[in-house]
């Protein structure tokens, strides 16, 4: 029996967003959006995952962002300056027959006097109430091309509004949303923090536990496993498919099949992260399956470390966003020209760019509702400068393929990330996922309580 997804509740409630602070989101989106514009932002649909099984819902993160609604089927609409309310969230009615089907819905009333709305109205009525709310403005701002049913709908409210009185006065203008929405997104706010601090706590709990079961002979899966029961039995879900890939599969970036066996002497790259109330965490750990780094894994491991970690220092304010990921390339060229995966100095495999070869990557971006966050890396063709509330990753990586002929044979198969969830504050940075050990020989003596 499929159930319809609930108010945030249970034991994480108190560290959910204040219905105060969606409202002060929305009052700064009016503002920057202006008192002649409309915002309408609708919901995720339902998604079907095969025949009449849906995927488990996942609300839109603009949406989420905006209202904490967690349905689909509504649309919410911002109008500045609306006399009888500005937020008005078009819903689904409360209904005892589709309840006892699919479990207790908000309804319109609820969205009112629990979820902070000015007006709600049922979904059903919308085609007959918005293109009225919306005759006159100059402006409608939304997320035009992402969802198609979507679009036709709001093309209907425009040919209705023409109809309007024989003729309304139709906004002129359609305007895409996320530049105003997605620059307020990347400033986390303390309430957002201490979730995000929460999510990175779940994820830490997880790569622990998936550390202290995988042992040679067992499976990818099983792991993967052992890492989704973490999370679930703390009230959260996968932020997004967990990465679990012994030995050479570490070199395939995003690995997902998660099939093979862990053999004895390989290195287990796991990248996995919790979500929270919608909140993402994002952590990435390379270590041993039998509980000790063989030589050239720890060559390579201790220059991903020192790369991290010397990206992670240029995470503050005032410096670009790229000053990591340039930090991180220097000294992971540093590296492999001392250890000979590269030939030549360091200053000119980085100018001809034979670095990428073995570290392909960017090193981070950002985090937030989404792991692959909301907001612009760079402003008037510059690199966007860190401010206080940002969040980002910082994940180095070297990876070298089994198959590759330019090096030693000992080094083929070998893929390291290192992966942080990093906060920038008022005079500097804090890890977020600080609680799992990256020190290879913490690493190893974790393993060893084994």
């Amino acid at each position: 029996m499929r159930r319809r997804p609930q108010p945030p509740h249970g034991r994480h409630r108190a560290l959910s967003i204040a219905v105060a602070e969606f409202a002060r989101r929305r009052r700064q989106l009016m503002q920057m959006a202006g008192e002649d514009a409309a915002i309408l932002v609708a919901a995720a649909p339902e998604r079907l995952r095969n025949a009449d099984v849906a995927w488990p819902y996942r609300q839109d993160s603009d949406f989420h962002y905006l209202t904490g609604f967690p349905e689909p089927d509504a649309v919410l609409a911002l109008l500045p300056g609306r006399r009888h309310g500005e937020a008005v969230l078009f819903c689904r009615e409360r209904d005892p027959g589709r309840e006892r089907w699919h479990g207790e819905a908000v309804g319109t009333e609820r969205a009112v006097t629990a979820c902070g709305m000015d007006d709600a109205f049922p979904i059903d009525d919308i085609d007959d109430i918005l293109p009225g709310m919306i005759e006159g403005r100059a402006r409608v701002y939304c997320h035009f091309g992402r969802e198609p049913a979507f679009d036709a709908q709001l093309m209907g409210w425009m040919r209705r509004l023409r109809q309007l009185r024989g003729g309304g006065v139709e906004p002129k203008e359609f305007v895409a949303l996320g530049h105003l929405l997605h620059d307020l997104r990347l400033y986390k706010s303390r309430d957002e923090l201490r979730l995000m601090r929460a999510a990175a706590g779940i994820a830490a709990e997880a790569h622990l536990a998936a550390m202290r079961m995988a042992l040679p002979g067992r499976h990818e899966y099983e792991v993967e496993a052992e890492l989704r029961y973490a999370i679930r039995r703390r009230g959260a879900v996968p932020a997004f498919p967990p990465i679990v890939a012994g030995g050479a599969n570490a070199c395939t970036m995003h690995y997902t099949a998660n099939r093979a066996p862990l053999a004895d002497g390989d290195l287990l790259l796991i990248d996995a992260g919790a979500e929270l109330d919608c909140y993402a965490s994002d952590i990435s750990r390379t270590f041993p399956v039998n509980g000790r780094y063989g030589r050239e894994q720890r060559a390579l491991y201790e220059v991903v470390l020192a790369a991290q970690l010397a990206a992670i220092d240029e995470v503050k304010p005032g410096r670009p966003f790229d000053a990591a990921h340039h930090a991180a390339v220097r000294v992971v060229a540093e590296g492999l020209c001392a250890l000979g995966l590269l030939e030549g100095d360091t200053d000119t495999a980085i100018a001809e760019g034979r670095h990428r070869h073995f570290f392909p990557g960017k090193t981070g971006h950002w985090l937030g509702l989404d792991v692959h966050d909301a907001g612009d890396y760079r402003v008037d063709g510059e690199p966007r400068v860190l401010e206080p509330g940002m969040v980002v990753t910082v994940e180095p990586g070297i990876y070298v393929p089994p198959d590759e002929r330019g090096v030693a044979e000992r080094w083929r198969g070998i893929g390291i990330r290192i992966e942080d969830d990093v906060a920038v504050t008022r005079d500097g940075h804090e890890v977020l996922s600080a609680g799992v050990p990256k020190d290879p020989g913490e690493i190893e003596a974790l393993l060893a309580g084994r």
